[in-house]
């Protein structure tokens, strides 16, 4: 696998879990709040990674904030600071405040895709889902939206055997499940929406990759 690809798999799968954040499906089947360009969302998270033959999950603890028409930025928080930022423009990430890596939208052919249909889900649109995933859903109060590949050997998809959501205003958890016994459990916790103005740091993670 190409240094190009190893990142953009481990992307693929994190970022389509917590772009899910706000996940809305028609309104018939899941009452969900989605949000607007000129709205952001903003929560915490806690991430318990299982994997197979350790007893005790990796746990790591941050803070998102989705901007609709712009991307999303994730920042790790415990047990080390990084950040990853998702744009049109392509993938960044930060470890202890320092360029890790850096990979524009040009040499991620299978970005434009992903990005445009979490971008339709988040505003309420769940048909585009169902071009990459098999979805079953568990409509109600509280509800339940299990996404399977539709083509496992696609190499963004190489790594992940399901996504299941469920929440009730928002997406509240996600299990990345990989196979093989290693599955990630997401937890969001204090989402809210707000206004989408950007800090002059946000400004600066997005402007980063438009060099």
């Amino acid at each position: 696998m190409s240094a190009a690809n190893r990142p953009f798999r481990f992307a693929a799968i994190a970022l389509a879990a917590c772009l899910c954040m706000p996940f809305a499906a028609q309104a018939a089947d899941i009452a969900a709040q989605t949000i607007t360009v000129g709205q952001a969302l903003r929560g915490h998270f806690v991430q318990e990674r299982h994997l197979a033959g350790f007893a005790n999950p990796l746990r790591s603890e941050g803070s998102g904030r989705l901007v609709p028409g712009t991307g999303l930025i994730w920042q790790g928080e415990k047990p080390f600071p990084n950040t990853t930022v998702l744009s049109p423009d392509g993938i960044l990430q930060l470890a202890n405040n320092q360029e890790a890596m850096r990979l524009p939208a040009s040499r991620l052919p299978g970005l434009s895709h992903l990005y445009e249909t979490l971008g339709a889900a988040v505003s309420g649109d769940i048909k585009p889902l169902q071009q990459t995933f098999a979805v079953a859903q568990q409509p109600g109060v509280r509800w339940k939206i299990t996404l399977t590949p539709l083509h496992p050997d696609n190499p963004a998809m190489a790594q992940l055997k399901s996504l299941v959501l469920t929440g009730g205003r928002f997406v509240d958890s996600v299990d990345v499940d990989k196979g093989g016994g290693d599955i990630d459990h997401i937890t969001f916790l204090d989402q809210h929406v707000e206004n989408a103005n950007l800090t002059a740091n946000e400004k600066k993670l997005f402007a980063a990759l438009r060099k």
